[in-house]
């Protein structure tokens, strides 16, 4: 598919993901709560469901999914998705959930939509991207910046989990001197680090593909990086790395995400605040 085809395609998309967010909408609104415990919800299989019937519409190729299975037959195309980043904080109550729809091609993220369709702002936030675009849409509203000057000073943002919270002051410290910003789903953080609203998204925990091809995606078209805890960058070429793609994960500007897992984030694990 030449990169102009990606363009109509990834309006598509776009229409797919934000009627699939509305499931989402209503399960946060029911009286009795999100169906689920833990980090398994109802509503997860069905909007992944949903969106795998409609996007192999779309394109038929090989699919990645979170909850409905994977078909990895060699194509050069694969659909990767997760249909609720941040569930666990999702079913607690936790605004900031997100949909995450990447388009590989030849294991290189070319497409990606995040939607958060309930934040803080008590809004949705949908930032997307395909190549051939000159900058991220966000809402709407194209976003042109770069992330390759960018660094940790007093005013720069770092994007951690909710979990975050529970520790202030270790956190304050390994972000110095940005602030942190604790909040759920890595997709959704680092989509907005790639439309400017940080430096560095951080992930301490293992992700798999699903959790970070769109946002992926997204930083590649603002300059940014996406690296694991050896200060590599993220690759697709097969089902194992897509399985475990990264112990931890820093995507953002460059500089800053070097700094960052230069330190020492095992402080979190061993007690302590």
């Amino acid at each position: 598919m030449p990169t102009p085809m990606l363009l109509p395609l990834l309006d598509h998309v776009l229409a797919r993901v934000l009627t699939a967010g509305e499931l989402l909408i209503a399960e946060l609104a029911r009286s009795q709560g999100p169906r689920g415990s833990g980090d398994k919800a109802a509503v997860d299989v069905e909007i992944e469901q949903q969106l795998r019937d409609a996007l192999l519409v779309l394109k038929a190729c090989d699919f990645w999914g979170e909850e409905t299975g994977r078909i990895l037959t060699g194509n050069r195309w694969c659909w990767v998705v997760d249909p609720n980043d941040g569930t666990s904080d999702f079913l607690q109550g936790r605004k900031g959930s997100a949909l995450s729809v990447a388009l590989l091609h030849e294991a290189t993220p070319v497409l990606g939509v995040v939607y958060a369709p309930v934040t803080e702002a008590s809004q949705g936030d949908c930032i997307a991207w395909a190549e051939g675009l000159p900058s991220i849409v966000r809402n709407g509203v194209p976003v042109a910046l770069s992330l390759a000057s960018r660094g940790l000073h007093a005013d720069a943002v770092v994007m951690v989990s909710a979990a975050a919270a529970t520790k202030p002051g270790l956190n304050a410290q390994l972000c110095a001197p940005a602030r942190f910003l604790p909040m759920p789903s890595i997709a959704y953080r680092l989509a907005r680090v790639a439309a400017g609203d940080g430096v560095c998204a951080v992930s301490l925990y293992p992700v798999s593909a699903h959790d970070v091809a769109a946002g992926h995606a997204l930083l590649r078209a603002s300059g940014g990086v996406l690296l694991n805890q050896e200060g590599r960058p993220l690759q697709y070429r097969s089902e194992v790395e897509m399985e475990t793609i990264a112990e931890r994960c820093f995507g953002g500007a460059p500089d800053a995400c070097r700094a960052l897992l230069g330190r020492d984030w095992a402080q979190m694990f061993r007690g302590g605040e």
